[in-house]
């Protein structure tokens, strides 16, 4: 598996149902189509990820990790990362993270692009319930999940 491989799978995982496209792929890889559209196919070949259709449009594409792909994220090399991190005191995690958020956020306005957030950040999200189990996408009209809440939008606005 190369690096962007990697990526694309991430970014299938953690994508809403909205988001998981290969268009909003491409915008968050930073990449072409053409070389998004490569990615999928090896992945596919692979038989890590496939393609479905919409529900909601069957002229739209969406992608969706094979039960090969979720078993392979699950010994995803930057887990290991993720527990380093993790195992730092709370005043620095705190302190990495927002240094993170600042310099990748940087780097998202200076190229001009989506910013990828989670509902909860969004101006679209209505909490119509106040404990998540209401919670609507105002952009689609669509109730969200609670699992959702925290998956990656294409769609997101910062409030």
């Amino acid at each position: 598996m190369n690096p962007v491989q990697w990526e694309a799978l991430r970014y299938v995982a953690r994508a809403n149902r909205f988001s998981n496209s290969p268009s909003a792929m491409a915008h968050y890889l930073g990449s072409t189509k053409g070389t998004v559209s490569q990615t999928i196919l090896s992945l596919e070949k692979k038989g890590l990820l496939e393609k479905q259709p919409s529900p909601a449009d069957a002229r739209v594409v969406l992608l969706v990790l094979t039960t090969k792909g979720r078993e392979l994220l699950a010994k995803d090399p930057l887990l290991a990362l993720g527990t380093e991190i993790a195992g730092l005191s709370g005043k620095t995690v705190k302190r990495f993270a927002k240094a993170v958020t600042e310099i990748l956020m940087g780097e998202v306005k200076r190229q001009k692009q989506n910013d990828f957030g989670g509902c909860k950040t969004c101006r679209h999200w209505r909490d119509r319930s106040g404990d998540d189990a209401l919670s609507i996408c105002m952009y689609f009209n669509q109730k969200m999940t609670k699992p959702e809440l925290n998956q990656l939008c294409f769609y997101h606005l910062p409030r």
